[in-house]
C-alpha cells in the first residue's frame, strides 16, 4: 500500500468521523511515530503473542452527544464498543478496564446512571470490568464526561483473520440492517426536525461472531464492526492497495425504512453510516448458505444477508450494483455528517 502523509495544519471534526480524513491523520502521523510489526496490521485489536497464548488487545474512547439516545447511552456503548472490536477479531473477551475523564460540575447521578449501564452490558456479556482510572478536569474542559474501555481476549484456535485470506468468490455478509445507531444519533441531537421509530443497534457482537466460527472455523476470512464511516468504509479499507475488489448487490443491503428515509432527506448514503451492533464479514463463497443459516439461529441474527462477493475484476474498489444492474463506485466517507456518534 501506498504511505500517506499528514499535512493538515489543523485538527477538524472531519478527523474524527471514520472516513478518509481519520485514515490520513491515523496512517501519515500516528502510525509512522508508532511503527513496529504488530500496529502494521492496522487492525481493531492488536493480535498479540505471550507464549504461545494468542491474545487481542484494543482499546477505544467514547464521546457521544447526546449521551443518552433510544436504545443506549454512552455508558452501554462504551462497553459493547469494545466488546465488538474483540468479537470481530476472533477472540474471546477476558477483561476490560474502565477510565473516565469528568469535568467539574457533571451530575452525580448522570455518573451513576452511565456507570450502572456499562456494568449491566458487561454483566450481559459475561465479561468483567477489572480495572480502570478517573481524571476530573476543570468546568469547561471537556463535554461533561468521556468515557476510554479496553479489553483483552484470547484469540481462538479456529480463528484465522486477515485481508490476506481473502479470495476472489469469497461472499459479503452483514450481520443485520445498516445505519440504525448514526440516524438515531442524528435525530436524537436535536437539530433537525425529522422524526422516527428507530433505536441505536448498540449491542455485543461476540454471540453472532462465535457462532460463525463455531460452525466455519476458518472458513471465515475476515470480519470488522462496522462503526464510523460504516460498511462503505470497512470495506475499501479491506480492499486499499490489494489485488481484489469487492461487488455490492444494493437491493440485498439490509437498511430500515426509517433510515433510508431519513437518508434520502439528508443526501446521506446508508453505507457510509455507522453501526454499533453490526459487522461486516467475508466467508468462503461455498459456505455462504452455511454462514447465514448460523447467524439466523443466534438472537439478533434474523437478519443476516449475504450483500456481495469478493472479485478480481476492479482490484481496489469497492462498486454498488443496482436492482437494474447500473454500477457506481463506493468510496470512503468524505466528510463529517454525523460527528460524535461513538
Amino acid at each position: 500500500m501506498a504511505k500517506r502523509s499528514f499535512t493538515d495544519p489543523q485538527i477538524t471534526l472531519q478527523h474524527g468521523a471514520g472516513g478518509e480524513a481519520t485514515r490520513q491523520l491515523v496512517e501519515g502521523l500516528f502510525a509512522p511515530a508508532f511503527a513496529n510489526d504488530t500496529l502494521a496490521a492496522m487492525e481493531d485489536a492488536a493480535a498479540l503473542n505471550a507464549d504461545g497464548l494468542r491474545l487481542a488487545f484494543t482499546t477505544d474512547t467514547f464521546v457521544v452527544h447526546p449521551r443518552n439516545f433510544p436504545g443506549g447511552c454512552l455508558g452501554s456503548l462504551a462497553v459493547h464498543g469494545t466488546l465488538n472490536d474483540l468479537a470481530v477479531s476472533g477472540a474471546d473477551p477476558i477483561g476490560l478496564s474502565a477510565a473516565f475523564v469528568l469535568e467539574a460540575g457533571l451530575d452525580t447521578s448522570e455518573l451513576r446512571a452511565q456507570t450502572e449501564a456499562m456494568a449491566e452490558a458487561a454483566r450481559k456479556a459475561g465479561v468483567p470490568i477489572v480495572t480502570g482510572d478517573t481524571k476530573v478536569v476543570e468546568h469547561g474542559s471537556v463535554d461533561g464526561l468521556y468515557i476510554n474501555t479496553s479489553g483483552v481476549g484470547v484469540i481462538r484456535p479456529s480463528a484465522d483473520l486477515g485481508p490476506n485470506r481473502v479470495r476472489p468468490g469469497d461472499a459479503v455478509l452483514v450481520s443485520g440492517p445498516i445505519g440504525d445507531h448514526g440516524v438515531t444519533i442524528l435525530i436524537s441531537r436535536g437539530e433537525i426536525e425529522l422524526e422516527a421509530d428507530l433505536k441505536t443497534d448498540s449491542r455485543s457482537v461476540l454471540p453472532l461472531t462465535s457462532a460463525l466460527l463455531d460452525q466455519l472455523g476458518s472458513g471465515v476470512r475476515w470480519m470488522r464492526d462496522a462503526t464510523r464511516g460504516g460498511v462503505a468504509t470497512v470495506l475499501n479499507e479491506l480492499v486499499g492497495g490489494r489485488p481484489f475488489g469487492v461487488v455490492l448487490e444494493e437491493q440485498e443491503i439490509p437498511v430500515r425504512d426509517p433510515v433510508r428515509g431519513c437518508c434520502e432527506l439528508l443526501g446521506l448514503d446508508p453505507l457510509h453510516v455507522a453501526n454499533e451492533g453490526q459487522f461486516v464479514a467475508i466467508v468462503a463463497g461455498d459456505r455462504a448458505d452455511e454462514a447465514i443459516r448460523a447467524l439466523r439461529n443466534v438472537e439478533g441474527g434474523s437478519d443476516a444477508r449475504i450483500i456481495g462477493v469478493v472479485t478480481d475484476e476492479h482490484p481496489a474498489r469497492v462498486v454498488g450494483r443496482t436492482s437494474f444492474g447500473a454500477k457506481r463506485v463506493i468510496d470512503v466517507l468524505v466528510g463529517d455528517p454525523l460527528p460524535r456518534i461513538c
